[in-house]
């Protein structure tokens, strides 16, 4: 290699791996049996998918407790490297987050950032509105509510560009 394009690449890789050391690791370990699909591939295709794990995301749209069991209907985002939904992104689907016990809706609230880890447990059918809606069942053996702090870390405040700037 030239020392000049030494120059060059070596500045970049310096940053490049500066960059990636900001990005927090993944909350949850993927099993041999999860599966990287959105939920609404999965109301489409239940029976594809059976009893996989999942790890889904998105925003909490609401919060029904039962007598042995909660249930939070989520708004399901992608994920991004760390696990963290994107909410700035398309929404992929609708499903059901089952948790044992009784889940206070004060630290579950509707519009807050979640990320669940569990096991896919059929559809059940309900209303989005007033259309006909397929929920795939997820019963969750973890999760996570984001803060906003947690939303921002990893994600650096770097702007680049080119340009001429005036200082009074």
């Amino acid at each position: 290699m030239r020392p000049s394009i030494v120059r060059l690449a070596a500045p970049a890789a310096v940053l490049t791996l500066a960059l990636a050391a900001c990005a927090p690791a993944p909350i949850y370990k993927a099993t041999p049996s999860t599966v990287a699909v959105p939920p609404a591939q999965v109301a489409r295709q239940p029976e594809r998918y059976g009893t996989s794990d999942v790890i889904w995301g998105g925003r909490i749209v609401q919060v029904k407790n039962y007598a042995d069991h909660s249930e939070v209907e989520v708004l399901a985002y992608p994920l991004d490297s760390s696990q963290r939904p994107k909410a700035d992104d398309t929404g992929s689907g609708r499903f059901i987050a089952a948790m044992p016990g009784y889940v206070e809706s004060l630290d579950f609230p509707a519009g807050g950032l979640i990320t669940v880890s569990g096991r896919l447990n059929g559809t059940r059918t309900g209303n989005v509105g007033q259309a006909s809606y397929t929920f795939p069942l997820v019963s969750v053996g973890q999760s996570h509510v984001w803060t906003a702090k947690e939303m921002q870390g990893g994600h650096p405040n770097i702007n680049f560009g080119v340009g001429v700037g005036v200082i009074r």
